[in-house]
């Protein structure tokens, strides 16, 4: 009588091994990116606060020309991003770890008709600058994006 064996045999083990490898050098890339742009919606949604903020300040005052403290905004929580408006950084005093706000942001262009409003941050921990830009029309804009494509 012969047993008859049961199991995997070495090259079948190492066939699975190689496909999970492959699926895994897929996926993992794609899911990195995937999760940079959901951080990079901080940015906007934040952007989109001042906005909000200077159009009811505006609406009061009759003007955008003011700093942070007047305009009445502040970011909640810990943040990725570091904002600027006529000129000057919001006081970013939680910055999630290892996320830094990025130096050498254009100066950003505030006057009692216009304004427009800067969000700066590494969301990737790597040496790309994310940029976004928002204004009195509206237009949020992405200048330098550190979420590749």
């Amino acid at each position: 009588m012969l047993k008859t064996q049961k199991g995997f045999t070495l090259i079948e083990l190492m066939i699975v091994v190689a496909i999970i490898g492959i699926l895994a050098a897929i996926a993992i890339p794609n899911f990195l990116r995937f999760q940079a742009k959901s951080k990079q919606s901080e940015a906007k949604t934040n952007l989109g606060a001042i906005g909000t903020t200077a159009e009811a300040f505006r609406a009061e005052y009759d003007t955008y020309d003011t700093t942070f403290a007047f305009l009445g905004w502040k970011e909640q929580g810990s943040c990725r991003y570091l904002y600027k408006w006529r000129g000057t950084d919001n006081e970013c005093t939680a910055h999630v770890n290892g996320y830094v706000a990025c130096s050498g942001v254009q100066a950003t262009a505030t006057t009692a008709t216009g304004f427009t409003a800067a969000a700066s941050g590494n969301i990737d921990k790597d040496t790309t600058c994310d940029i976004w830009t928002y204004n009195d029309v509206r237009s949020l804009n992405n200048p330098t994006n550190d979420v590749s494509s």
